[in-house]
């Protein structure tokens, strides 16, 4: 459902009307069925909710939307757009349940919509995101977040530190286990191209230690091991003119150091601002979150509180991540 005063229930259930989904899987939503009821009603959106327990008892009907009902939600007090106790434990209690499902089995993969840190936070479950939930509770140590555009696909070896913690977490260790990831990721959802581009950290890529020596001691180690394994790599490459290079696929994959250093050129990629509307055109990207014994997609956008109940939300990145959900359950390989 993702944060139930955000965007996340409008673009869950544009994505399952979608005759395309339901082709390729048997989708059921998890969250609150009064919270669909609501947005569906609102935005006079041909569809019904049929509210559920178990996944079992789901029809799997178009225009008829499957709804774990979780009952987290007090609708009289959600309001769109506002962080909230409640409407982040309702977000939290959702990604818990399809994880405990995906564990034991009942469910092939796991699509999560948009969650609002700060909420979930108020909520006392404190954790920095969905992927360090996902972590948590499935007991993974060794894990990763993964970009996927038409066009650029994103490993990065931290994401939600500070800068200066992301810099001292450049080590040649977690560059060769997330360089790792990325290889298994890419084959997994059956890309062609498994040439790695790995990011330099400084700028120049450390200009041969003039400007910075983690280039030089960690990265290019990273790089000489990976290449003993068999990978294809170059590296460490200045991201200044990595990334152009991927954008035209050049590279199958990209390892980035950082968050921002991963994220600002992939949605400059797949982000298309409106300048006339005021609005997104079309927001592509999918959050993969690799190294888990379950499957885990994401929207790689936020909660979009500014346009939450308004009718006017993309669902376009909800539907890549669903079939990037089931291409990447059709491809699992063993941890």
């Amino acid at each position: 459902m993702g944060d139930p005063a955000s965007i996340g229930p409008e673009i869950a259930v544009k994505a399952l009307l979608n005759e395309h989904i339901h082709a390729i899987c048997r989708p059921l939503l998890v969250g609150d069925a009064a919270v669909f009821r609501d947005i569906i009603t609102r935005l006079g959106l041909p569809a019904a909710v049929n509210a559920i327990q178990h996944a079992a008892e789901a029809k799997f009907r178009l225009q008829q939307i499957d709804v774990i009902d979780l009952q987290n939600v007090d609708m009289a007090v959600l309001e769109f757009g506002k962080v909230s106790a409640m409407a982040g434990n309702a977000a939290f209690e959702a990604v818990k349940k399809v994880i405990d499902m995906a564990m034991a089995g009942e469910i092939a993969a796991t699509v999560t919509g948009p969650i609002n840190k700060k909420s979930i936070n108020e909520a006392g479950h404190h954790f920095a995101g969905h992927t360090e939930i996902y972590a948590h509770f499935t007991g993974t140590k060794k894990y990763a977040m993964l970009l996927v555009e038409e066009h650029l696909k994103v490993i990065h070896v931290s994401t939600h530190v500070s800068l200066r913690q992301a810099c001292d977490l450049v080590k040649k260790d977690r560059i060769l286990e997330v360089t790792e990831l990325l290889r298994n990721g890419l084959i997994q959802l059956n890309e062609t191209n498994l040439k790695i581009g790995i990011a330099g950290l400084n700028p120049h890529a450390g200009d041969a230690g003039l400007f910075g020596t983690e280039d030089e001691m960690e990265i290019l180690p990273a790089v000489e091991e990976a290449r003993r394994l068999g990978y294809e790599v170059d590296g460490p490459v200045p991201p200044d003119t990595l990334f152009a290079k991927a954008a035209t696929g050049y590279y199958g994959g990209i390892v980035a150091m950082y968050h921002d250093q991963g994220h600002i050129p992939f949605k400059l990629s797949g982000f298309k601002w409106n300048a006339e509307k005021q609005q997104m055109d079309s927001v592509k990207g999918v959050n993969i979150t690799m190294g888990l014994p379950i499957v885990r997609t994401s929207v790689d956008h936020g909660t979009a509180f500014e346009i939450a109940g308004k009718g006017i939300a993309s669902a376009d990145a909800m539907l890549l991540a669903i079939e990037s959900a089931v291409q990447l359950s059709k491809n699992r390989q063993p941890l």
